[in-house]
């Protein structure tokens, strides 16, 4: 369901993405080529900053939001999902965040007022919460991220983790296809 925001700010998605029936995708988003939205995800561009102003969720081409993901901003702050990146089942990311190019975020993993970058793979069950991550790093299942953490302790992605984040953003591109002609036959 595509909706307004109480600034009347509505959604604009591409002809080439594929947005599930059952998500709410509501206020100032964009979503580009190729994205694959799944089953009761929530994206919501609705809160403004102090001077009535709010910055967009922009979700770059060929990524994929998976169910029940949902992904906010807090006072008006920008939301960036990069190309080629797959956000699990039940995630979280809140704004202010970027996620950069090629990241992998794992089932019920939250992102909040980080920079996550490129090549990141994040496991499952997760927590970022105000520290950046720098390119290609690696956080293992069940592991809390915040101020202060050494970063060092955790060693770089290993190639199979790489590789496993591209056969998602390749299956799930193949569901935009199929999802899309299915709906044209209708």
């Amino acid at each position: 369901m595509l909706r307004k925001n109480p600034n009347g700010d509505m959604p604009v998605v591409s002809e080439n993405a594929f947005v599930d029936p059952t998500a709410i995708i509501c206020g100032k988003v964009i979503i580009e080529d190729n994205v694959f939205i799944g089953p009761y995800a929530v994206i919501r561009a609705d809160e403004v900053n102090e001077a009535g102003e709010m910055e967009p969720i922009l979700i770059k081409c060929d990524t994929n939001i998976q169910d029940g993901v949902v992904i906010h901003s807090k006072a008006g702050a920008a939301v960036t999902i990069g190309e080629r990146t797959s956000i699990a089942h039940r995630s979280i990311i809140h704004g202010p965040c970027e996620v950069c190019d090629d990241v992998f975020i794992g089932f019920n993993s939250v992102v909040f007022n980080a920079v996550v970058g490129k090549h990141c793979v994040i496991r499952h069950n997760c927590v970022v919460d105000g520290m950046d991550l720098p390119e290609s790093f690696h956080v293992p299942p069940m592991t809390n991220i915040g101020v202060g953490f050494d970063l060092n302790s955790i060693s770089k992605v290993p190639p199979e983790y790489s590789a496993f984040s591209e056969s998602v953003v390749s299956a799930n591109h193949t569901l935009v296809q199929g999802y899309r002609r299915i709906a044209n036959e209708l």
